[in-house]
């Protein structure tokens, strides 16, 4: 008789996604995944192969749902200031509001990058070079209708913003407080005024 699943495919990707932005991909077993999720090791490799086809399913759906979502949520502003102050804010209140303190899963999977497979290398990577390029187009678009000045340098500032990005998802794991990570904040938004 062919195996059926049993459980919505999708919803589980999400339960183990969890439990890997929880505690890493590392310090995840597959026990942990098969309690979140509520099935059996067979059902498990039957749907998903093995963890780290799950972890990169996970990890697709945590891009596309949360950092995809929001920048072209943003970009529709057609207002780059606004657009990414409101990006340093979204993520600032996020931060406040994980009490576990989980941070960003891409940003925790770049800082174990030399743990990981090339194929998680190269999602994560290019997830940070598609956040690089929103700056890099909110610049372009503030210079072009008169919000940024052209002093300010497109792609140096952008590595800055991304580089602040990074580091506020850092600091926000229970190093800084809010003022903390407000001050992080306004010093990435002074960088399009200079």
């Amino acid at each position: 008789m062919p195996w059926e699943k049993s459980f919505d495919v999708e919803e589980a990707v999400g339960l183990g996604l969890n439990v890997f932005w929880a505690k890493g991909y590392e310090a995840t077993s597959l026990s942990d995944l098969l309690e979140a999720i509520g099935i059996n090791k067979g059902s498990f490799y039957n749907a998903f192969g093995s963890k780290k086809k799950l972890f990169v399913r996970g990890l697709l759906k945590y891009d596309t749902e949360q950092r995809k979502a929001m920048m072209d949520e943003l970009s529709a502003l057609q207002n780059p200031v606004t657009a990414i102050t409101m990006f340093f804010d979204e993520i600032i209140d996020q931060s406040l509001c994980d009490k576990e303190h989980k941070g960003c899963l891409f940003v925790n999977t770049a800082l174990d990058m030399p743990n990981h497979d090339e194929d998680i290398q190269s999602i994560v990577k290019k997830s940070l070079a598609e956040s690089e390029t929103f700056f890099l187009e909110q610049i372009a678009l503030g210079q072009k209708t008169g919000t940024i000045p052209d002093t300010v340098d497109q792609h140096q500032v952008a590595k800055a913003l991304l580089a602040s990005t990074v580091g506020l998802r850092v600091l926000a794991r229970g190093t800084f407080d809010e003022y903390g990570l407000r001050a992080v904040k306004e010093q990435a938004i002074s960088l399009l005024k200079l």
